[in-house]
């Protein structure tokens, strides 16, 4: 029911509310679909690992105690591994950022060999040099086994960065930079005072892009970092399940023994999965509202 504007209410139609019951009902099953495996997972985590197995674990935690959150936090490669991930979590997004958002708004701006740059960077997204390559130039950059490789190498995306440039160039106009420049405003001063402060939007969004790509990057730690004190928490996570999918030869040690370890690893498979994505989950409502406002970024052409 819709209420007209001098107060009469207008009444929705059949049609409407056929087509209001189908599209809620699809939305609930969409959400139940997404939402169910991490509840599974959440569960799962605080169960007994036997009722999980016999599929007793559905609604709620069969068994509950907190003995996996527990083992996963004295597993010291588990901690070295979160602090890794955490340490190219930071300091990737906030170099991405940096380079972006300044790229960004250089190549809204008219100068000489813009489109040529244009036309290079887009050449980035459709072709590339290849793994074996791509390892060798790491090799002779001497960024192996190093931290920086896991920051610099993806320092800028390019999609990313025409993102950024269509919004500047669509929510920038020219004239601001104009009267600012009248006043004395430098092209430097312009953009950390105008230009960053208007686009918290951008910021927050490329950020979350950026921080969930390290957060869950695994493969550049598996071709690229050969120490283990290196590793991110994702190839930590992987080892492990890995290792969980390997049988335990009963005859070679206890079965009592065997049955244990087995119980162990699958504990520590669900809550090191709740462990590895519980930062994103949290920090996803509070940057939701820049979802709802930045929609439609890129999407206008001027």
């Amino acid at each position: 029911m819709v209420l007209a504007s001098k107060g009469h209410c207008i009444h929705d139609t059949r049609s409407d509310r056929v087509f209001n019951i189908i599209s809620t009902t699809l939305l609930v099953l969409v959400l139940l679909v997404s939402v169910y495996p991490l509840y599974f997972v959440l569960i799962a985590s605080v169960s007994d690992v036997n009722a999980v197995n016999a599929g007793k674990v559905v609604l709620w935690p069969e068994g509950f105690h907190l003995d996996s959150y527990i083992r996963v936090f004295q597993n010291q490669r588990v901690l070295l591994g979160y602090r890794n991930t955490v340490i190219y979590t930071v300091l990737g997004t906030l170099l991405n950022l940096a380079l972006t958002l300044t790229a960004g708004y250089a190549l809204s701006l008219e100068f000489p060999g813009r489109r040529v740059a244009m036309f290079f960077i887009t050449f980035t997204m459709y072709f590339s040099g290849g793994l074996i390559p791509t390892y060798f130039l790491y090799k002779d950059l001497h960024l192996l086994n190093t931290v920086w490789v896991m920051i610099i190498p993806g320092a800028v995306s390019a999609y990313n960065l025409i993102i950024a440039r269509t919004f500047f160039h669509t929510n920038i106009p020219k004239e601001l930079y104009e009267v600012a420049e009248l006043d004395g405003c430098s092209r430097t001063r312009f953009f950390f005072s105008v230009v960053l402060p208007l686009s918290q939007v951008l910021t927050a969004i490329l950020g979350l892009f950026y921080a969930v790509g390290h957060w869950n990057s695994y493969f550049d730690a598996l071709m690229f970092l050969n120490e283990r004190k290196l590793h991110p928490l994702q190839l930590v996570l992987r080892e492990i399940l890995i290792q969980n999918s390997v049988p335990v030869d009963d005859k070679m040690i206890d079965p009592d023994v065997a049955e244990q370890l087995r119980q162990i690893k699958e504990l520590m498979k669900y809550s090191l999965i709740v462990v590895s994505s519980l930062p994103v989950l949290i920090a996803y409502p509070f940057l939701q509202k820049y979802f709802v406002k930045g929609i439609m970024i890129g999407s206008i052409k001027g």
